[in-house]
């Protein structure tokens, strides 16, 4: 009982650590690859913490491994247009004023059900009501309301794949 005690304070002191020093993307789920992070520091810790045939340090260095490593495929995203296209996927438009755009849906395997909770979510009662729903990297989706005033184009749309 006191080594899971003691392992539980030595590593929650790496997690904090960790964490300040890889910033807030740490525990985000701004993308994929943050969330497997996070996932993946969390299976870490509890290893860490509860077996006994995994070393403090072995979860210690497994955890600051995969924040350094984040971070800098982070910093490599922001900095190379080619990196960041091979390991961020481009949002994806799937209701393009009011119309479900169906070969788009089949590609990233969305239903209309679940197009139609998001729109409920958000107090819609309607496809029409939608002027875009856009399916994100971060696998939530964004809703954009019918506006009379609305172009049929946004620059917010540019980085969309497929854009109607």
């Amino acid at each position: 009982m006191a080594s899971v005690a003691l392992s539980a304070i030595a590593v929650y002191l790496v997690v904090i650590v960790t964490i300040r020093i890889g910033g807030k993307r740490s525990t985000s789920k701004m993308n994929n690859f943050d969330w497997v992070v996070t996932v993946a520091t969390g299976g870490l810790t509890a290893s860490g913490i509860l077996l006994k045939d995994v070393a403090v340090a072995d979860a210690a260095t497994g955890i600051v491994m995969l924040t350094g490593l984040q971070w800098m495929t982070t910093w490599l995203v922001l900095r190379s247009p080619m990196f960041c296209r091979l390991v961020k996927p481009s949002p994806t438009l799937l209701v393009d004023r009011g119309e479900l755009l169906e070969a788009n849906m089949r590609a990233v395997r969305v239903s209309e059900a679940e197009i139609n909770a998001a729109l409920r979510e958000r107090g819609m009662s309607s496809l029409a009501e939608a002027q875009w729903v856009i399916l994100e990297t971060d696998a939530t989706f964004s809703v954009v309301p019918s506006s009379p005033d609305r172009g049929a184009t946004a620059p917010l749309l540019d980085e969309v794949a497929n854009p109607g």
